[in-house]
């Protein structure tokens, strides 16, 4: 019900835009002179110079091999317990 009433307001403000006396047209806009880019000096550009070759680095001594870390046994021993005393 609601879209009847939703179209028939549309079709009466579309009558009504109808019914509004046309309006003038717009005055058109004036051409305006295209602005001109004044011409800039070129700057001399100065002929390439060769760079310096760039210093060397000394190649580093090796590194001395690391000694191998002692592995750590995977079982605890067990300790038998001392023996008893005994009195006399």
């Amino acid at each position: 019900m609601a879209l009847s009433f939703s179209s028939v307001n549309v079709g009466l403000a579309a009558r009504h835009l109808l019914q509004l006396p046309t309006l003038p047209p717009l005055p058109s806009i004036p051409n305006l002179p295209q602005p001109t880019m004044p011409t800039l000096p070129q700057p001399s550009i100065p002929n390439p110079v060769a760079l310096p070759p760039l210093p060397t680095i000394p190649t580093l001594p090796p590194l001395p091999s690391l000694p191998s870390i002692p592995t750590l046994p995977t079982t605890i021993p067990s300790f038998s317990p001392p023996p008893a005393r005994t009195t006399p």
